[in-house]
């Protein structure tokens, strides 16, 4: 059934990738209810966090930066649902937007791009990127390493690489393979890289009163992937975090329950605090709790990290 006589309109950033998971979504919806190609019509949005390379997210917005452009969209009614990686939207989102479904997930691993492993590189290397975690947790590996930040699309930052800039970055694998590009990089185990909440899970928001269309995205919504993001995002929740916090978690569906591990970091790579556990699906109590948990084990100075 079609919901209107017009296309649903998509909202997407207009980078590659937004633009490959835009096109999954749309396909996903189109053969789950029958619809022609002409049924979704994808809208590009261009956000600040696009338009802004020059300075880390945490300098200039956070997580706002990709979403608050399409927001707006969504409220203006210029758009009828829009489509995120799911690390890119903020843990406390407004009662007036719904997160409504969520793609299967992909790989949530990271790739090392431009050596085959962390000891492959040069004595003091230099290695590029814009998360705090990944900073983090390649200088808990290469202590000799210098971090310099590494902003734009999946194929700048490979020019850059190509270029010299830095002797390696780091990519999701998700991303990666999304543009046809699994050959990139080295995977990185999770043992040795906790991947940041969300990774590789694609998610598709609308407002909280559309009820025609949060039914017709329900449809296309993988169970598992659902709980064990919003398992992730509780953690960031009971965290308190922000873009300038060191944060990795990963939860796993095992049988009826989900095996969850989560991790802080100092920026320097010398102190992590871990937790692991298994908790009931959609125990949204207990992920909360495992952040406030982490705190309780930090020291003063990662603590700090995470307060206002």
């Amino acid at each position: 059934m079609i919901l209107s006589d017009r296309p649903l309109r998509l909202g997407t950033r207009g980078s590659p990738l937004a633009l490959a998971q835009a096109r999954m979504t749309a396909r996903a919806l189109c053969d789950t209810h029958g619809w022609p190609d002409s049924a979704v019509a994808i809208v590009t949005v261009q956000t600040s966090g696009d338009r802004i390379q020059d300075r880390a997210l945490a300098e200039i917005g956070g997580k706002a930066l990709w979403t608050k452009e399409l927001d707006r969209a969504l409220v203006e009614g210029e758009i009828d649902f829009s489509v995120h990686s799911m690390k890119d939207v903020e843990t406390l989102r407004p009662a007036v937007f719904r997160i409504a479904a969520m793609l299967p997930r992909a790989d949530v691993r990271d790739r090392l791009v431009g050596a085959d492993s962390f000891d492959a590189l040069p004595a003091n290397p230099v290695v590029g990127t814009s998360s705090p975690r990944r900073a983090a947790q390649v200088t808990r590996l290469r202590p000799d390493a210098t971090i310099t930040l590494f902003r734009g699309n999946v194929a700048t930052r490979l020019a850059k690489l190509a270029a010299g800039e830095v002797h390696a970055t780091l990519l999701a694998a998700a991303g990666l393979d999304r543009l046809g590009q699994g050959d990139v990089g080295v995977t990185i185990p999770i043992d040795m890289m906790l991947p940041a909440p969300s990774q590789g899970a694609v998610g598709i928001e609308a407002l909280a009163d559309n009820e025609a269309v949060l039914a017709a995205l329900a449809a296309i919504s993988d169970a598992d992937t659902f709980d064990c993001v919003m398992a992730e995002r509780n953690v960031l929740m009971g965290l308190g975090g922000t873009c300038h916090s060191p944060i990795a978690a990963l939860a796993l569906v095992d049988g009826d329950r989900l095996h969850l591990r989560a991790e802080i970091i100092s920026p320097n790579g010398q102190e992590t605090v871990s937790e692991d556990a298994h908790i009931d699906r959609q125990d949204h109590d207990a992920a909360h709790a495992m952040g406030r948990a982490l705190l309780d084990r930090a020291s003063p100075a990662l603590r700090s990290l995470f307060e206002a």
